[in-house]
């Protein structure tokens, strides 16, 4: 069967792997499984993080001793005289008390306990007076902090300098932990050092060292106190001296200044408006009979006059002139009645002059009954100035007094409940470090089972392999023993009976068997990269169709790199392929005989012609026809399918097509583009060879008791 034939009854078999066709489920059965083959590589991990852990629990971990005092925090304080207190004592609510948890761990506390148990002279408490062992981790670390930063190694540590209590403030900050009890009004002072007693003591001295301060806050807030009100005494004494005086000043300069001297001239004043208010009404009405005199003096009628004058005199003469006056008679009774017009004009006047006066002596009134209210208002408003101060003087005055009562009297609003009687083991947690340390070394354990089992670009069992391509697989090739290219040909004849010429007779019965009609006589070797070991493959199969007593020629179809000649001790002036091709020389010129391994030798040969077109030729096609006839088997090593298209030419003229794949390396991406390739040029690959497999490896992977040559029972039937 050609290639042809073959192509078309594998385009239905064996459909051609594509990018990206990883199946994403993951079989449980498999996984469990892979965990179980890794069970030994689990051990070792929990084993080396047992040991990691035991040695930092047992032996590098510095021992750690917790010491505990509480605290009973006095929401109401017993009072021994009835005062107010000048500082209230703490609130019980939620706010207050974790204020209180951040005034037990402040720095002034915090410095007073260091300073009182000289902690900056402890080197647990100040790091600087850590010896430094020579050449250890830290002092490699703090030499190269020294060349980094450009400074000189550091000199002698000052214990007592600030820079020490500092440091001493912030190790201590960081070994005490305050806590609240829920639902009551104690805190919980713990504190952690290496030295059992050690903790004891720091504990009670902060627990004492909170107390007296919130005595001196108290005792300081009652001091300030009782000084600004000293102050404020003194001030508001000589303030209400003052006023005292300046009353008794406007009291002599106004004489005798009364609410009821300033009632009589409001009095008066009211009377003077009424007299000015009938005055005036008066005046306005002498004013209006005036104008009206005067109309009816103007119209002259005698009787009209005596009617409206109303005057005894005037109607007796109009009565004794009979009622019509003439001559002398009417102008004595005119002249009677001018001299009262002018009367009346006379009164109007000395009205008016009497209303003038007394508006005058209203306004003067008013005048001085308003100077003498303002002065009363004055006086008022300086007495009652001069009571507020009174009061607020004594009001201070009885103040510095209560508050000089309570300097004495302060007292703290906790007191310590149960002091710290000795300290007691925390850390480290050996139990706790042992376990964290199995489960960290069975997850590294597990972390390097899976990324092995599921993160290797690689196959390494046939039935991967031929699940991912839907191609046979006709061999499985184990890695061979040896350094370097020479070394192959004598491995080859030397260990018959070794695991990998076996894999080799495998290889060979499985191409024959391939098709039992028509043996294949034109076998191409290729790979999708260099070194997978294709040339290998080719090479190991020529020497066991020769074993067969078949005439063999081995062609090396790699004409650009020319490699076949580091496996042979041949010279590489004998000619080669492009030689014979260009007519040069003749076949039996060129082909060399291998008397080792009973095959011929067909080398390559360099030319600038390119290799394609020397393949794709009718000159070639009739050569490997000539050279049908004169050999039973033409193996083809060719270049890799990624790397050139000679593969793709050559396999044209190939009956079997063997793609050799690298165990555990050559990835799916690079199998499915080389057979993508090779499908373009309808090339379809016969089967599969896994090379270069690792024994060792398989074994660590779990597949050692299942696949081909090297599986564990094989050890019995091979040499080597």
């Amino acid at each position: 069967m050609n290639m042809k034939a073959q192509a078309i009854s594998m385009k239905n078999t064996a459909p051609p792997l594509q990018e990206g066709q990883d199946d994403d489920t993951i079989d449980l059965v498999d996984l469990v499984k892979s965990i179980w083959r890794g069970k030994w590589l689990l051990a070792f991990c929990v084993m080396v993080g047992l040991v990691i852990g035991g040695y930092q629990a047992y032996f590098a971990a510095v021992p750690k001793y917790a010491a505990r005092t509480s605290l009973a925090l006095q929401v109401r304080n017993q009072q021994v005289v009835d005062l107010t207190s000048v500082i209230s004592g703490v609130s019980g609510d939620y706010m207050a008390m974790n204020t209180e948890l951040m005034v037990i761990k402040s720095r002034t506390i915090l410095e007073n306990v260091v300073r009182e148990l000289q902690l900056n002279r402890d080197p647990e408490f100040n790091s600087a007076l850590h010896e430094v062992a020579p050449y250890s981790m830290a002092d490699i670390k703090s030499r190269l902090r020294e060349i980094v930063r450009g400074v000189e190694p550091r000199g002698e540590v000052d214990p007592d300098g600030q820079g020490a209590v500092n440091r001493a403030i912030g190790a201590l900050s960081s070994a005490v932990t305050a806590s609240i009890e829920k639902g009551t009004y104690i805190f919980n002072l713990r504190v952690v050092t290496e030295d059992p007693q050690k903790s004891v003591r720091i504990v009670n001295a902060l627990a004492q060292a909170y107390i007296e301060d919130q005595v001196d806050v108290k005792f300081q807030a009652t001091e300030n106190a009782t000084s600004w009100l000293s102050a404020r005494v003194v001030e508001l004494e000589a303030e209400l001296a003052e006023r005292q005086d300046q009353i008794k000043q406007m009291r002599s300069e106004m004489e005798l200044v009364s609410e009821e001297g300033i009632e009589l001239l409001n009095q008066r004043i009211r009377d003077l408006r009424d007299r000015v208010d009938r005055g005036r009404a008066g005046l306005e009405a002498s004013e209006a009979e005036l104008a009206r005199l005067r109309e009816v003096r103007a119209g002259g009628d005698p009787a009209e006059i005596a009617q409206n004058f109303d005057d005894p005199i005037l109607t007796r003469m109009l009565n004794q002139a009979g009622g019509s006056l003439s001559g002398s008679a009417r102008e004595t009774f005119l002249t009677r009645a001018n001299a009262l017009l002018q009367a009346i004009e006379n009164d109007i006047v000395r009205s008016r002059a009497q209303l003038e006066s007394l508006e005058t002596s209203l306004r003067t009134t008013e005048q001085e009954a308003s100077t003498e209210f303002d002065k009363l208002l004055r006086l008022q408003q300086a007495e009652r100035d001069a009571e507020s101060t009174r009061t607020l003087y004594e009001t201070f005055l009885t103040r510095l007094k209560e508050t000089s009562l309570q300097q004495g009297l302060q007292q703290a609003d906790s007191r310590v409940l149960s002091e710290a009687s000795g300290g007691y083991y925390v850390s480290p947690q050996k139990s706790r470090i042992l376990a964290m340390a199995g489960i960290i070394g069975f997850m590294v354990g597990l972390a390097i089972i899976l990324a092995r089992q599921y993160l290797h670009a690689g196959f390494r069992t046939s039935r991967d392999l031929e699940g991912k391509t839907g191609l046979p697989v006709l061999g499985q090739i184990p890695r061979l023993k040896i350094r370097n290219r020479k070394q192959l040909v004598p491995f080859l004849i030397e260990n018959p009976t070794s695991a990998a010429v076996e894999a080799f007779r495998n290889l060979r019965t499985s191409v024959v068997m391939s098709s039992l009609d028509k043996p294949p006589q034109i076998i191409l070797s290729t790979s999708a990269v260099p070194g997978e070991g294709k040339t290998t493959n080719a090479l190991a199969l020529a020497q066991n169709f020769a074993g067969l007593g078949k005439r063999v020629l081995l062609l090396e179809g790699d004409i650009r790199r020319q490699t076949l000649f580091e496996y042979f001790d041949f010279s590489r002036n004998i000619g080669g392929l492009v030689a014979v091709l260009e007519g040069r020389k003749t076949l039996p010129e060129v082909v060399v005989h291998d008397e080792r391994m009973g095959i011929d030798i067909l080398f390559g040969e360099k030319t600038t012609a390119n290799a394609a077109d020397i393949f794709s030729s009718a000159t070639f096609d009739e050569f490997l026809q000539s050279l049908r006839k004169n050999y039973d088997y033409i193996i083809i090593d060719t270049p890799p399918v990624l790397v050139v298209p000679d593969a793709r030419v050559l396999g044209r003229h190939a009956d079997t097509l063997l793609f050799t794949v690298a165990w555990n390396r050559t990835s799916g991406e690079q199998i499915a583009e080389s057979m993508r390739q090779l499908a373009s040029v309808n090339v379809p690959i016969t089967g599969l060879v896994l090379s270069q497999i690792d024994a060792a490896g398989m074994k660590r992977y779990g597949y050692g008791d299942r696949y081909g040559a090297y599986s564990g029972y094989g050890k019995a039937y091979y040499d080597a």
